[in-house]
């Protein structure tokens, strides 16, 4: 019987037991931490409707036709491997109801590194968790090496 495989979010669950519910629709990610774990796996498993569907209302992609971004969520997971992923921070929930996470996703593009740190904002949309926006950084914008880095260090500006 093949090994079964780890969860692209490196949780360290099996992907069956961790992001796949959420994928499959059978839940709702229970936190923004949560959901942008199940969104790496999505773009590792080429899941291009999920990103699309975890998507904030008010994101700026949700403003153009489904199917254009669509296809180029698809392409750009097709073109490119996710070998890990290092979540750095999380915030519940403002007074707003804004919760952010850090975290810093490993990606490669050929064989060419294309890594990069994000602060990424969610907001819940009645429904679930959803991604709303975030401000990202390569690490050779870094001044220090991106494990490092937490949501009180994050450069954001």
């Amino acid at each position: 019987m093949p090994p079964v495989p780890p969860c692209p979010c490196s949780s360290g669950q099996r992907y069956r037991q961790c992001c796949a519910p959420f994928h499959r629709g059978e839940a709702e990610a229970p936190d923004a931490e949560r959901l942008m774990r199940s969104r790496y796996s999505a773009f590792a498993q080429r899941d291009a409707a999920y990103l699309w569907k975890t998507l904030h209302p008010d994101h700026p992609m949700r403003a153009r036709p489904e199917a254009d971004v669509l296809r180029e969520l698809r392409a750009f997971a097709q073109g490119h491997q996710y070998p890990g992923l290092v979540v750095l921070g999380h915030q519940p929930p403002d007074a707003s109801g804004l919760a952010r996470v850090l975290f810093f996703a490993k990606v490669f593009e050929k064989g060419k590194d294309q890594s990069f740190v994000e602060r990424s904002d969610f907001r819940h949309d009645g429904t679930g968790w959803r991604y709303l926006e975030g401000i990202l950084k390569l690490p050779r914008e870094l001044s220090v090496p991106p494990e490092s880095l937490t949501l009180d260090t994050f450069p954001a500006g």
